[in-house]
C-alpha cells in the first residue's frame, strides 16, 4: 500500500518535470497523412519481421543451447502462448488417407524388411572422422557420370574415382528445409508440412549428430548464411550440434552474396576449425553459392545472363570450391582419417529446364562416399541400388557397426539384402520408384499424371502406385505423431 502511494507520488512529480502540457500538435498537410501512415506501417512490418535480413525473426532465433528448458525460457512467453492457442484450434488430420492404416504400415514394413542385416564394409577403420556436404541444388543433370552435362563440375568426376559413388539416389523433396531432415534424421518430406519448422515434433527425430556426439565426437555445422532460416539453427541445436558457425561468425566483407559468405569462404574456414578439433569429430557443412540470384564472386566459366548458364556456373565454382578444399585438406593428418560425404539436398530443373515436379529426373542427385578411408578395392566402385537421402543414416551406421534401428525411414544401400526403391514428393504429390516402374500421384487432383513404363504390365504399376499411396499415408501418420 505505502509502495503503490509512493510509486503515485512519485509519477505525479516526475510528469511535471517531463512533460510539456503546452504542448501543442503541428498541423500536418492531408496530403502527407497517407504517405507518414505507409512509413508507419512499414516500419511496424519491419520491426515484427526483425529486419531487411533473408530470414524472418522467428522461434529459432531465440535458441541458443541443445538444452531445451533454456531456450524454451528466452521464447517470448505471450507469443509462445498465443501460437501454441492457435494451433490447437486446428482440427488435425491425414489428408493422404488411401487405406486401412493397418494395410498401409504392412505395406512400408515390408519394404524394409530384410532376410539378413549384413553389410559390405567399405571402410579401413570404423571410427572415422566424418565431415557431410549438403551442396546446395547440385542436381545430377551437372554430374556427368550421373548422366548429366559434361564439363559443368569436373573435379567432382575425380572424386568419383577415388571414392563410392551410389549412382541411384533421389531427393526426399524439392526444398533445402526437407533435404537436411532427410539428411541428418533420416525422416521422409511430408509434402504439404515441413517438419523442421515445428520445434515440437522436430525436437523427437533422431539424428545423426546425436549418434556420434553420444560417442564422443565433436560436433559442428557450417553455414556461410543465417542458420535460423526455416528454423535450422532450432533443429541443429535441438540435436547436439556444439559448435555452431553461420554468418555472424564471419566478417563483414566475406559477406558477398545475397545469402551470406560464398563457399570458398566458408570451406576454408571449416578446415581451420577442423585442424584444431579432437578426432574423431563430425561436421556438418551447407553450401550456397548454386542458389538463385547464382552470384558470384569470380568471373563465370560459362558466360552471358541466361539462367542455365548462371546456373552451371556457380555449380562449377562450388565444384572448384571442393577441389580446393580436398587440397587444402590433404595436408593435415586428420584428412587420412576422414570419411567425406558429399550430396545435394534437392535436385533442381536447371540446367536443362525440362524436369516437372512430378518427373524422378528431377529428384536424382549425387551420393559419394569418399576419403582415405576407403578401401582402395572400392575406389572408384558404383552402387547402382535405388534408394534415398534418407539411406545415408542407416548406410553410414552399418558402415561403423552401430545399431540404427531408430532411423525406421532408412535402408541399408551397402546391404545386398535390402529392397530398392525410392519415394519423392511435392507440395501435394507424390512419386514411388521401383527398379523398373515410377508411378506418380497428384494429391490434388487424386488422378495419377505419370508413368514412366507405359508398355510394363499393370500389376507393377499398381503396386508402384499403392506402395506410393501407403509411403504417403505413413509417413503424414508418423509426422502427425511426433
Amino acid at each position: 500500500m505505502l509502495i503503490g502511494a509512493f510509486l503515485l507520488a512519485s509519477g505525479i512529480l516526475l510528469s511535471h518535470v517531463i512533460i510539456d502540457y503546452n504542448f501543442k500538435k503541428p498541423q500536418v498537410s492531408i496530403y502527407a497523412k497517407p504517405f507518414l501512415a505507409l512509413l508507419l506501417v512499414g516500419l511496424n512490418v519491419l520491426v515484427v519481421r526483425g529486419g531487411l535480413q533473408v530470414a524472418p525473426m522467428n522461434q529459432s532465433m531465440a535458441y541458443f543451447s541443445d538444452k531445451q528448458i533454456l531456450n524454451q525460457s528466452a521464447l517470448n512467453t505471450e507469443w509462445n502462448l498465443l501460437h501454441n492457442t492457435v494451433e490447437n484450434f486446428k482440427t488435425p488430420y491425414n489428408p493422404y488417407v488411401f487405406m486401412h492404416p493397418g494395410e498401409a504400415t504392412a505395406l512400408v514394413n515390408s519394404m524394409y524388411k530384410v532376410e539378413r542385416d549384413s553389410t559390405t564394409h567399405i571402410l579401413t577403420t570404423n571410427r572415422p572422422n566424418i565431415v557431410i556436404f549438403q551442396l546446395e541444388s547440385y542436381t545430377a543433370d551437372v554430374i556427368e557420370s550421373l548422366g548429366g552435362e559434361k564439363g559443368d563440375a569436373p573435379n567432382f568426376e575425380n572424386f568419383i574415382h577415388e571414392g563410392v559413388l551410389f549412382d541411384s539416389v533421389y531427393s526426399a523433396g524439392d526444398r533445402t528445409d526437407k533435404g537436411i531432415v532427410a539428411i541428418l534424421s533420416g525422416f521422409p518430406s511430408q509434402a504439404i508440412r515441413t517438419i523442421v519448422v515445428d520445434n515440437g515434433k522436430q525436437e523427437r527425430l533422431p539424428a545423426l549428430s546425436n549418434v556420434f556426439e553420444k560417442l564422443g565426437y565433436p560436433t559442428s555445422y557450417f553455414y556461410g548464411g543465417e542458420s535460423e532460416f526455416m528454423n535450422f539453427k532450432a533443429y541443429l541445436l535441438s540435436h547436439k550440434i556444439d559448435n555452431l558457425i553461420d554468418k555472424k561468425n564471419f566478417e563483414q566483407k566475406d559477406m558477398n552474396s545475397k545469402w551470406g559468405a560464398h563457399d570458398d569462404v566458408v570451406l576454408k574456414k571449416n578446415i581451420k576449425f577442423l585442424k584444431g578439433q579432437q578426432q574423431p569429430f563430425f561436421s556438418y557443412v551447407q553450401t550456397l553459392s548454386n542458389h538463385e540470384p547464382f552470384e558470384l564472386p569470380v568471373p563465370p566459366h560459362f558466360p552471358g545472363d541466361d539462367l542455365s548458364n548462371k546456373f552451371r556456373s556457380t555449380a562449377y565454382y562450388t565444384d572448384a570450391s571442393l577441389k580446393e578444399y580436398f587440397d587444402l585438406a590433404k595436408k593435415y593428418d586428420w584428412y587420412k582419417n576422414t570419411l567425406f560425404i558429399l550430396v545435394a539436398d534437392h535436385g533442381h530443373r536447371l540446367p536443362r529446364n525440362n524436369a516437372d515436379p512430378f518427373e524422378p529426373e528431377k529428384y536424382h542427385i549425387p551420393l559419394l562416399f569418399f576419403g582415405d578411408v576407403i578401401k582402395p578395392e572400392y575406389r572408384g566402385k558404383r552402387i547402382n541400388k535405388l534408394g534415398n537421402q534418407t539411406d545415408i543414416a542407416t548406410t553410414l551406421l552399418a558402415q561403423l557397426d552401430l545399431p540404427h534401428n531408430q532411423f525406421k525411414w532408412s535402408k541399408n544401400l551397402l546391404n545386398p539384402y535390402s529392397k530398392p526403391f525410392a519415394f519423392f514428393d511435392w507440395d501435394n504429390g507424390f512419386g514411388f520408384m521401383q527398379p523398373n516402374q515410377v508411378v506418380s500421384y497428384d494429391s490434388g487432383g487424386q488422378q495419377v499424371i505419370f508413368i514412366q513404363n507405359k508398355d510394363q504390365n499393370k500389376q507393377l504399376t499398381d503396386s508402384t502406385l499403392q506402395y506410393g499411396k501407403a509411403f504417403m499415408q505413413q509417413i503424414f501418420t508418423e509426422y502427425m505423431k511426433l
